[in-house]
């Protein structure tokens, strides 16, 4: 399947993140949002990715203008009409992606694939919300996406196997390499990751090591290029907090309960980088 257009539904970390990396692909893209201040400020973080892959000698910058000439901003689902593939990349609420699933379904043609990025959220119960749910299948980019080189390809219980190896053939396209999933609570690295990120928490709460000394010590002991705290707050501790209550609610086991210091700091609204405080200040 060679895409000619895809829409991107979310302008955030995420959505903007898999909009420049597409555009980069020469394929053209609508960034749909629900707020034109939503989708302004997506535009802007991919203009400033993208000068600071030039300024770094790593893209040319008719490359970088190319690509933002390709990224088409509505807020009107049907301009995804002529999408034949629409990537899901929104908050992770199955309630809200389940209406936006609807919505994009009653404006594509029936031959355009339908994806989501959700990090946790069972591919199989969203694709129930489709009249035709073989033609959806779960699209996990990592973040920073323009960077990192994982895609999880998740098979839903009803996920058409042609789905699946178009989906697969794309992220090889966009550079990246996909790993076939099926469907499964936290997927392959969310089941892994996000539960050693909550321990973090726990030792934090706990005073065995200071948030730098722990991060330290996974950094030079475990040869991870960020620790885990800090990773939490790249994700954002709200993301990370949602993983760990599908984790805990799906799989019925309390070792994955989060931790109480991570439920209050998302209620702080100490989310990580976005909001400037988490574990670490971004001020």
């Amino acid at each position: 399947m060679t895409l000619k257009r895809v829409g991107i539904i979310g302008a955030g970390t995420m959505g903007n993140g898999i909009a420049q990396t597409v555009a980069l692909a020469g394929i053209d893209v609508v960034l749909i949002d629900v707020s034109q201040a939503a989708l302004a400020s997506g535009f802007a973080t991919m203009v400033t990715s993208l000068q600071r892959l030039t300024s770094k000698g790593i893209l040319e910058p008719a490359l970088s203008e190319a690509a933002l000439a390709r990224i088409e901003r509505s807020m009107d689902y049907a301009s995804l009409r002529d999408a034949e593939l629409v990537i899901e990349a929104a908050t992770e609420n199955v309630a809200l992606k389940r209406d936006i699933l609807k919505k994009v379904e009653a404006v594509v043609s029936s031959g355009a694939i339908i994806a989501s990025n959700t990090s946790s959220i069972s591919i199989t119960e969203m694709a129930a919300t489709l009249d035709d749910p073989s033609r959806f299948v779960g699209m996990h980019f990592f973040n920073p996406v323009p960077l990192l080189p994982l895609v999880e390809v998740i098979r839903g219980l009803q996920t058409a196997e042609d789905v699946a190896n178009s989906v697969e053939q794309f992220a090889r396209d966009l550079n990246k390499t996909p790993i076939s999933v099926n469907n499964s609570p936290g997927f392959v690295v969310n089941r892994i990751l996000v539960p050693m990120i909550n321990e973090a928490f726990f030792v934090l709460a706990e005073g065995v090591a200071s948030a730098a000394e722990i991060d330290a010590g996974l950094k030079l002991g475990a040869n991870h290029p960020i620790g885990p705290l800090g990773l939490a707050d790249l994700i954002g501790l709200d993301v990370c907090l949602s993983v760990m209550d599908v984790l805990t609610n799906d799989l019925g086991d309390q070792k994955y309960r989060a931790s109480p210091l991570l439920r209050e700091m998302v209620a702080a609204g100490r989310l990580g980088r976005k909001s400037k405080q988490g574990v670490y200040s971004y001020s």
